[in-house]
């Protein structure tokens, strides 16, 4: 399973990346706000499922750990398959998905291309007391209070100290304009470190 990708972009369509990973090039299905938050040869994380079919290995992959685990769900619905449930997560955020399951309301999903009244219904029911508490309580305000966090963690992994990279999200969220999404802070934040790799700034 490819539970997870890191790598440069290759080329950015509008519903999927190449990711240049130790010089295998990964081409994923994302979400439209990846392809915009990053040039060509930007590094991109991204949290993948890997979708077999006897014709086919797709990878799909989001930005944030949530965004997965709730496409996971979506495609354990009756008739939802992944490029439905890719397109849900499109047009929806997760906590506006846990927002109508929450509220037993298919209408914000009849809404979505390719997703039919009665597939609507069936996501409401099957996802009912499954999506995760933060998501149902979350308002817009902490949502975006959780970025600086997801980033910091990202900058983590890819080798920075945590004090290094909270310095370095505290420095870029003091703008006003400050990037709202992960991918976009992130690539801030990158851009803030400056070209040195982790291992040359001695953590």
């Amino acid at each position: 399973m490819i539970s997870s990708l890191r790598g440069r972009a290759l080329h950015l369509d509008s519903d999927s990346v190449v990711i240049d990973v130790g010089g295998v090039g990964f081409s994923v299905a994302v979400t439209p706000d990846i392809p915009r938050s990053f040039h060509i040869g930007d590094e991109i994380v991204l949290h993948t499922n890997l979708i077999v079919r006897e014709d086919s290995l797709s990878l799909f992959g989001f930005a944030e750990r949530e965004q997965l685990s709730t496409f996971l769900l979506l495609i354990g619905v009756s008739g939802v398959g992944p490029k439905s449930a890719l397109g849900v997560l499109s047009a929806l955020s997760v906590a506006q998905i846990a927002d109508a399951v929450a509220a037993e309301d298919d209408a914000p999903f009849r809404r979505v291309s390719g997703i039919g009244p009665k597939t609507a219904k069936l996501i409401v029911v099957q996802l009912a007391g499954k999506l995760h508490p933060s998501a149902v309580a979350g308002s817009a305000p902490a949502a975006v209070a959780g970025v600086p966090a997801q980033v910091i963690a990202a900058l983590v992994a890819l080798g920075w100290s945590e004090r290094v990279a909270a310095d370095a999200v505290a420095q870029v969220t003091a703008d006003a304009a400050a990037p709202a999404s992960v991918p976009a802070l992130l690539k801030v934040a990158l851009a803030a470190l400056g070209p040195a790799r982790p291992e040359q700034t001695g953590v």
